[in-house]
């Protein structure tokens, strides 16, 4: 079984689940309705994971680092570690923990301490990334998140009752990925001097919605019929992931510090697009906040 840890206020309940410090439910008190992904296998069994020291693939499945070649999981071995621990928990927080160990050296030679801290405000969850280098060298690292939210909250609704509301009106470009899931040079137009994408059942048949450097940092997820059901500001991220399974009942909004690799990477992590850098004995933070109408 699992190994669960929940908080709540007047407003909100939340699950956390201790293998991949991945959160499991949000739970709207007012209204009794679950707002997060309840991870079904047959469609995806996944609800929110936590995507570090990359997102998405890499090529190949190798990096290079200092002249030797390192494999990596997709999106990072964050997701689905068991070796995460709740460090700390008070009425409204839960912070969880991974240390750097030998066999997370094998696979990212650098050593860090990764803090995720679950915290809840009013009607607000916030998500903050903590991570500290142990290392006497600069470590190198993507950063991102991957929730999953439920929509047809409400009876007789379908996938294009709902839209996702961006805070200022823009062109956006997808970046399109290869066979491989990496990323291309081609693009597509998403918006055009828009703020609303609308969700069908077939928005995501070639995968997810990439945009890099993304002005706006907030964004709406919104019933046609029954208005706003929550937002995700995401201001210390600079790019954002979109997702869903073609015409499931729910979709991802992922802020992104890092991408997957691009098709033409040399595969040498200090040259990986996006990739951040962090002093040694430094430590680096980063918050996206859910919040729940």
């Amino acid at each position: 079984m699992l190994k669960k840890h929940s908080i709540e206020n007047e407003f909100l309940k939340i699950t956390v689940q201790e293998t991949g410090a991945e959160l499991g439910s949000i739970f709207n008190k007012d209204n009794q309705k679950e707002y997060l992904w309840q991870a079904d296998p047959e469609i995806w069994g996944s609800h929110a994971p936590n995507l570090f020291p990359i997102i998405g693939v890499i090529k190949d499945g190798i990096y290079k680092y200092e002249g030797k070649e390192y494999s990596v999981p997709k999106h990072g071995f964050i997701r689905h570690n068991e070796k995460i621990r709740l460090k700390e928990r008070t009425e409204h927080q839960l912070v969880f923990e991974l240390l750097y160990s030998e066999e997370t050296l094998e696979m990212y030679p650098f050593k860090f301490d990764f803090r995720i801290a679950f915290t809840l405000i009013g009607k607000s969850l916030e998500v903050n990334h903590q991570i500290i280098n142990l290392d006497e060298k600069p470590i190198l690292f993507s950063l991102g998140g991957h929730p999953a939210f439920n929509i047809l909250h409400f009876e007789g609704e379908k996938i294009e009752d709902y839209f996702l509301e961006f805070d200022k009106k823009k062109d956006l470009d997808t970046y399109l990925l290869n066979e491989d899931g990496l990323i291309s040079s081609k693009t597509e137009n998403v918006l055009k001097n828009d703020n609303k994408i609308q969700l069908t059942e077939h928005l995501f048949d070639h995968d997810a919605l990439i945009f890099k450097d993304i002005k706006s940092k907030k964004v709406d997820l919104v019933s046609v019929k029954n208005g706003r059901i929550l937002s995700v500001e995401y201001k210390d991220f600079k790019n954002l992931g979109i997702w869903a399974k073609p015409g499931a009942p729910y979709v991802c909004i992922e802020p992104w510090l890092g991408i997957a690799d691009v098709e033409g990477t040399d595969q040498n992590l200090e040259n990986k697009e996006g990739i951040l850098k962090l002093s040694a004995e430094n430590e680096f933070n980063a918050d996206y906040t859910i919040n729940i109408s």
